[in-house]
């Protein structure tokens, strides 16, 4: 069955506010996708578009190959998981599972049937006689994705499900979307400003900006090959130096950064010589001992961070305009010379750097 998703040229605007530019983005069946992008960007709009509780202002939404214009959201191939998830207090947990069914005239025995194989399908067998406040908060989870899977949607939406999770609770979960989601076959349209439930689970993300998807990409790509500089902010740390381009060859730009010099990186997007363009470097692709062919930055350790795993370090370039570098060392790594106020040489490889034509504030 296609359970394909296909915002064709989609626009949204309410009055003279366009909350979603114009986009055209094909989300294939069975897929795991997230839209990732902080508060406001739009991703809640494209969802409510695609489950029929916003009409777009200009293009359409296709759900497998056929065209939502028209087609309310209750009549829609698609279930959506809230942010609250709201679960009825008042009912069983199976009577949470099979109120979609019995709303559609399913059976009383069907739907017993329906929410005996979910529950085993959330692990959760068993349980369908407790109630909803006997329930700890990743169960609670685990029922709302139960819930929406029993009138088996083609398409799950879900919105920010995991966000009023415990850290520790929110990664196991992470884990358990992931499987459900194999299990199913369903495609899944997932939102978040969760940069690291976007990475773990998903097969491509797109990331927003202000109502612009600034790029799609599987997680892999997306972390080493941004094409934007708010890609290269947004997902995951990174180290944000200007400069003015001075010479281009073989895909490696030169650029003059001050007084930190000359500085080179991968091109990564559009950008010409005599331009102004921002070379990022990840913290964790910073060394401590030069080899051959690295470009090394004098840095003073400002502070001192241990994180379990590994040491944060924060540091300032010696130049008179301070340039704030972040390193990501290994717990291993550390010793006595790795302290407020010592002088560092940092060094790093460059195909590790990327170059992006503007400003890192783009």
């Amino acid at each position: 069955m296609d359970s394909s998703v296909h915002l064709d040229n989609v626009v949204m605007q309410f009055g003279d506010f366009t909350a979603i530019q114009k986009s055209d983005l094909k989300i294939e069946s069975g897929e795991f996708f997230s839209f990732l992008g902080p508060s406001g960007c739009g991703k809640t709009t494209i969802l409510n578009m695609i489950s029929g509780f916003l009409d777009p202002t200009e293009g359409c939404v296709k759900i497998g190959g056929q065209d939502m214009a028209g087609v309310p959201a209750n009549k829609r191939p698609t279930s959506m998981i809230f942010q609250n998830l709201a679960l009825f207090p008042l009912m069983t947990v199976a009577e949470n599972i099979e109120f979609g069914l019995e709303v559609r005239g399913v059976s009383k025995s069907e739907r017993k049937k329906a929410s005996d194989r979910l529950l085993e399908l959330v692990a959760l067998e068993g349980s369908g006689h407790k109630k909803v406040s006997e329930l700890s908060g990743g169960q609670k989870q685990r029922i709302a994705i139960a819930r929406a899977l029993a009138v088996e949607p083609q398409v799950l939406l879900l919105d920010e499900p995991l966000s009023a999770l415990d850290l520790k609770l929110r990664q196991h979960m992470r884990t358990e979307l992931k499987e459900i989601q194999r299990k199913t076959g369903i495609t899944f349209i997932y939102i978040t400003h969760d940069q690291g439930e976007a990475l773990t689970m998903s097969d491509r993300v797109a990331v927003m900006s202000a109502g612009r998807i600034q790029q799609v990409a599987d997680p892999i790509t997306l972390y080493r090959d941004p094409k934007t500089a708010f890609v290269a902010s947004f997902v995951g740390e990174n180290n944000a130096i200007q400069g003015k381009v001075e010479r281009i060859d073989s895909g490696i730009a030169e650029i003059h950064c001050g007084e930190l010099g000359v500085l080179k990186g991968r091109v990564q997007s559009s950008v010409a010589v005599g331009e102004e363009a921002t070379l990022f470097i990840r913290p964790e692709h910073f060394r401590l001992q030069a080899e051959e062919g690295m470009l090394s930055i004098a840095v003073e350790i400002e502070e001192v961070n241990f994180e379990g795993a590994y040491l944060t370090l924060s540091t300032s370039t010696a130049a008179a305009s301070k340039q704030n570098l972040t390193i990501q060392l290994g717990a291993h790594q550390y010793n006595d010379d790795l302290a407020k106020g010592k002088a560092l040489s940092l060094s790093y490889n460059v195909s590790d750097a990327i170059v992006i034509g503007g400003d890192s504030n783009a």
